[in-house]
């Protein structure tokens, strides 16, 4: 049988990535350090992933294993070694953490097969598997970068389904129906049910992160502000919902005019979204979507990046602004980026926290606007 190397066992990794390859006949070994879920993977060898609908659909998922990656080094070397696929789904700041064991896994694997592997990190962070390259070849010797070319293929790619918080006493995972998975190759490579292959991924990774994530979040963050437990209730706001779709027409000027997309076409893939997002099959928490503000507050991520990429076009970004300023708000105790971010402000100012986290300076446009809009939301809570 066919086999991949999944490194992340969490829900979107079994939800996801590793069904699409269970479903196109791969063995799927599934490489994480929590063992309750390694030590399930190995008993059950099968799970069930069920959609968010009415009627529950159900797939089953077979031919599963698991292997620690702190214990069991050995043996995900030599799962590595036998691989038509390695990708990961593990979150963008673990993947320095995992490449010294790819590239242990990648150097004995070219010493031992012609065979090729192809490498996809399934990450919400552009260029996501262009970084998992370059963090890999810092622990190869020239020698073995040499082998690479030609036998080891690393491809970006843009991942778009999902997975809410939930029970993980079980393997089973509930996701929503909608999936996208797509690609960037020139290459021809074996065929994975539900992977879209394309040359240019640059506005499919953009369109996706700046209408998806960027609306998720956002109505994360109003949401939390006005109250509300989850995504579908916060969107019940009318109110809430006009303001999500303002600011993501926003993120769709810049989108339009940087990659020439239709526009009506983009108003429509923009209302599909804020539909999903309306799945009350689905009873995402707000808390969920919103956690880590300092990495979605980034330079690079899904408010901030739109915003400077609008100024630069001369395009509004207001509402991204109080978007921006909502996630400076969000203050959930659980939450360590959270109560840091709220920490920095008390101590230096919105300002200060803008430049530090999101590398704007602490005169520009974009942070005078965040300030305003945040003042104004501060003073109606």
């Amino acid at each position: 049988m066919k086999q991949t190397v999944h490194f992340g066992a969490g829900n979107i990794g079994r939800g996801f990535i590793g069904a699409l390859f269970s479903q196109s006949g791969y063995h799927v070994t599934f490489v994480d350090i929590a063992d309750q879920i390694i030590n399930k993977l190995n008993e059950e060898r099968s799970y069930q992933v069920k959609l968010a609908t009415e009627q529950q659909e159900t797939v089953a998922v077979e031919n599963v294993s698991g292997l620690n990656n702190s214990s069991q080094e050995d043996e995900v070397v030599e799962a590595i070694k036998n691989a038509a696929y390695l990708t990961t789904a593990i979150g963008p700041n673990i993947l320095p953490k995992i490449a010294p064991l790819i590239a242990r896994g990648v150097s004995e694997r070219i010493n031992t097969t012609d065979e090729k592997l192809y490498i996809i990190a399934c990450e919400n962070q552009i260029g996501a598997t262009a970084l998992l390259r370059d963090y890999v070849f810092a622990h190869l010797d020239d020698k073995m970068k040499g082998k690479i070319e030609g036998r080891v293929y690393f491809f970006n790619s843009a991942v778009d389904r999902i997975v809410p918080i939930q029970d993980q006493d079980s393997l089973d995972v509930l996701v929503e129906p909608y999936y996208e998975w797509v690609v960037e190759t020139k290459e021809s490579i074996p065929p994975v049910k539900g992977m879209k292959i394309v040359e240019d991924l640059a506005p499919f990774i953009e369109r996706k992160l700046f209408t998806v994530n960027t609306g998720h979040a956002v109505i994360a963050y109003l949401g939390y502000l006005a109250g509300k437990e989850t995504i579908d209730e916060t969107l019940s706001d009318e109110e809430v919902a006009n303001q999500v779709r303002e600011t993501l027409k926003e993120t769709g000027s810049y989108l339009i005019n940087e990659y020439g997309l239709d526009k009506n076409d983009h108003l429509n893939y923009i209302n599909k979204n804020i539909e999903r997002f309306k799945n009350p099959y689905l009873n995402d928490n707000v808390t969920r979507v919103a956690r880590a503000p300092m990495r979605k507050l980034g330079p690079e991520d899904r408010l901030i990046r739109p915003a400077t990429q609008a100024q630069k076009a001369g395009l509004s970004y207001t509402n991204l602004a109080k978007a921006i300023a909502a996630a400076l708000l969000f203050d959930h105790n659980e939450d360590e980026e959270a109560m840091k971010i709220q920490e920095m402000i008390e101590e230096h100012g919105v300002a200060y926290v803008l430049k530090e986290v999101s590398k704007l300076e602490e005169d520009s446009e974009i942070t005078k606007e965040v300030v305003r809009h945040y003042e104004e939301l501060k003073s109606k809570q």
